[in-house]
């Protein structure tokens, strides 16, 4: 009895910890949050297109499957905003991670949370409808060729 006691003490100290750590991570993001920060941490869907055909950013799209399965881009991760605790390590620490949903409430919070495991992460300030906007056209097929994804003149 005493060894599962011991045992029980030992997970619960253990739970506690990590939710510590993961609270101190937010408090020192928090407490380092400044204008620049707040500049750092946005880009427009016309910036992000650049950084992309450069490959130096990913595109994380965090809506619900039901939202995908209407409509999704081509191109970038599909990682809904509450699996993302658990699917963070997919994402690539070398490039900028820019989170989008159609509009931006639900990427500012991943962003924030993804800034808090160390990643370089921005949200997508006109979101997926402005990506969208963005991508029309002649200005899609720029796009794809660009960033490697279709070949040119295709």
């Amino acid at each position: 009895m005493k060894r599962i006691s011991l045992l029980i003490a030992l997970c619960f100290l253990n739970v506690v910890s990590v939710a510590s750590a993961q609270d101190a991570a937010f408090d020192a993001f928090l407490t380092r949050f400044d204008y620049e920060t707040r500049a750092d941490m946005k880009i427009d869907s016309k910036k992000l297109i650049t950084l992309l055909a450069e490959k130096k950013a990913v595109l994380v799209d965090i809506r619900f499957p039901e939202e995908t399965k209407a409509w999704r881009m081509g191109f970038g991760l599909f990682i809904p905003l509450n699996e993302l605790p658990k699917r963070f390590g997919e994402l690539p620490k070398d490039k900028i991670i820019v989170t989008a949903c159609p509009h931006k409430d639900r990427s500012a919070i991943a962003m924030a949370y993804l800034r808090t495991k160390g990643y370089k992460a921005k949200y997508l300030t006109d979101g997926l409808i402005g990506l969208a906007e963005n991508l029309r056209g002649d200005n899609a097929k720029e796009f794809l060729e660009d960033a490697g994804i279709i070949k040119p003149g295709k």
